[in-house]
C-alpha cells in the first residue's frame, strides 16, 4: 500500500500528514501566522521518524496546489519539489478545495446512510478584502462550477439554491452567513479550515492512476495574479 507525504500550505493553517493509503498515520498542523517555512521541514523530519520511515520509503509527495495564499502555496510546492528531486519520487497536486470538500462532505455526511444527493458543497477560502476562491462539489467530491474568486452577495447561489441544500465551510465562508443567515438550505461547518488529512482520498487515486506532474515545470494555482505592495516608508517612491 502507497505510502504519501501530503504538504497543506494554501492558508494561514499549515499541516503535514503521513498516510499508507487513504489511511492517515500521524498529522501535525498549526495555525500560527507566518510560521510556514519554520515548520514544515521540522515536522516531515518528525513523522517519518515517529515511523522508523526513511525519506526512500515515500512513495509519493502530494502537496495542496492552491488556490490559496501565494506565499503558502510558494513554500509548499517548493518543499514537495525539492524532495521529489532529492528522492527521485512523484508529485501530485491536489486541488486545495477539493480536498476541503472531502472533509466537509465527510464531517456533513459522517453516516453515509444520511447521503443527500441534493446536496451541494461549497468550500471557500478567504481571498482579503471581500473576496473569496469558491467552488461547487456533489457528495462525490466532483467539481460542478468551476473555480472563481468571487464577492458574494445575497444574490450568490440564487440559481443552486432553488434545487439544493448548500454546504458552507473554510475561513472564506464567514464572509456569506450575514447573507444567507434566512435561507432554511444553507448550511454553516464552523472552524472547518483546509487540512493535509483531507487530501489522501484524491492523492491516492491519484498515485493509483499515475496522475503525476512535470516536478521541473509545475507550478501552484494561484488564480489570481500577485501583486506586491510598495513598501509604506516616508520618502521612499
Amino acid at each position: 500500500m502507497c505510502k504519501i507525504l501530503h504538504l497543506e500550505t494554501a492558508t494561514q493553517r499549515c499541516s503535514v500528514a503521513l498516510s499508507e493509503g487513504e489511511n492517515i498515520l500521524a498529522l501535525k498542523e498549526s495555525d500560527e501566522k507566518n510560521a510556514h517555512s519554520q515548520v514544515i521541514t521540522v515536522w516531515i523530519d518528525e513523522l517519518l521518524h515517529a515511523f522508523n520511515l526513511q525519506p526512500s520509503g515515500i512513495d509519493a509527495i502530494a502537496v495542496s496546489m492552491g488556490p490559496g495564499s501565494y506565499t503558502g502555496l510558494r513554500i509548499g510546492v517548493s518543499t514537495a519539489k525539492g524532495l521529489c528531486y532529492a528522492l527521485d519520487k512523484p508529485l501530485i497536486a491536489v486541488n486545495t478545495l477539493q480536498s476541503m470538500a472531502v472533509g466537509m462532505i465527510a464531517e456533513f455526511f459522517p453516516n453515509k446512510s444520511d447521503f443527500n444527493e441534493k446536496t451541494l458543497f461549497c468550500p471557500m477560502i478567504d481571498a482579503r478584502r471581500m473576496e473569496v476562491y469558491s467552488a461547487l462539489f456533489d457528495g462525490n467530491h466532483r467539481q460542478v462550477r468551476e473555480i472563481k474568486a468571487e464577492i458574494i452577495s445575497g444574490e450568490s447561489f440564487n440559481e443552486e439554491f432553488e434545487t439544493h441544500e448548500i454546504v458552507f465551510g473554510g475561513d472564506g465562508a464567514e464572509k456569506c452567513k450575514s447573507f444567507f443567515a434566512e435561507r432554511n438550505n444553507a448550511h454553516f461547518l464552523d472552524h472547518f479550515y483546509p487540512s493535509a488529512k483531507f487530501m489522501a482520498e484524491i492523492a491516492v487515486e491519484k498515485y493509483e492512476k499515475n496522475e503525476f506532474e512535470n516536478v521541473a515545470y509545475f507550478e501552484p494555482f494561484y488564480l489570481k495574479d500577485f501583486i506586491a505592495a510598495l513598501p509604506k516608508v516616508k520618502g521612499l517612491y
